[in-house]
């Protein structure tokens, strides 16, 4: 093939990814303060938040680069880098949220199945290893379809902020 010679691939644009590429959203001083930290920040955050739930001591919010649609991340609000950190109090609230997320998402995504997961530190892939937060990836059968093997291309058919408002509304107060 010749530069400029089609390839068949269709293209989707999808310039938001490209600050995470890149890391040029990244924060100066990193992700190792609170002051440069997202989930230290997105509980305050009013105008475009992504917080689907907030209890005393952990918070549910939507993934702004889910791996599937309605990937949610309960993060404590502490920040926190290690399991072994978390106290008793937010151990139990990070539990019983990740239990209401899969909840949540069965009754208004009909989820056939979940991925739940912490990744702890950098080597295990955690994007942001410096504040705990433990991944709810809702799964449905086929969802690893063609698309992204073959097609290079993930399909997400829901905004992020009508994903949030579905999940906060449909979430027990």
């Amino acid at each position: 093939m010749s530069i400029g010679e089609p390839d068949g691939l269709e293209r989707l644009w999808t310039p938001h990814r490209m600050a995470y590429v890149t890391g040029e959203d990244r924060p100066a001083q990193g992700y190792e303060k609170p002051s440069g930290c997202p989930f230290c920040l997105a509980p305050d955050r009013v105008d475009d938040s992504l917080v689907v739930a907030r209890g005393s001591w952990v918070f549910a919010v939507l993934n702004l680069y889910p791996y599937n649609p309605g990937h949610l991340l309960i993060c404590p609000y502490r920040h926190v880098a290690d399991y072994t950190e978390l106290t008793v109090d937010e151990t139990a609230e990070l539990a019983s949220f990740a239990q209401t997320a899969m909840r949540v998402v069965r009754a208004t995504s009909q989820a056939h199945g979940f991925n739940l997961g912490l990744n702890q530190g950098n080597a295990a892939g955690a994007g942001i290893a410096a504040h705990l937060h433990q991944h709810v990836v809702p799964r449905w059968g086929g969802d690893a379809n063609f698309m992204p093997v073959i097609g290079r291309t993930k399909v997400l058919p829901q905004l992020l902020a009508d994903t949030r408002d579905l999940f906060a509304s449909a979430w027990p107060s």
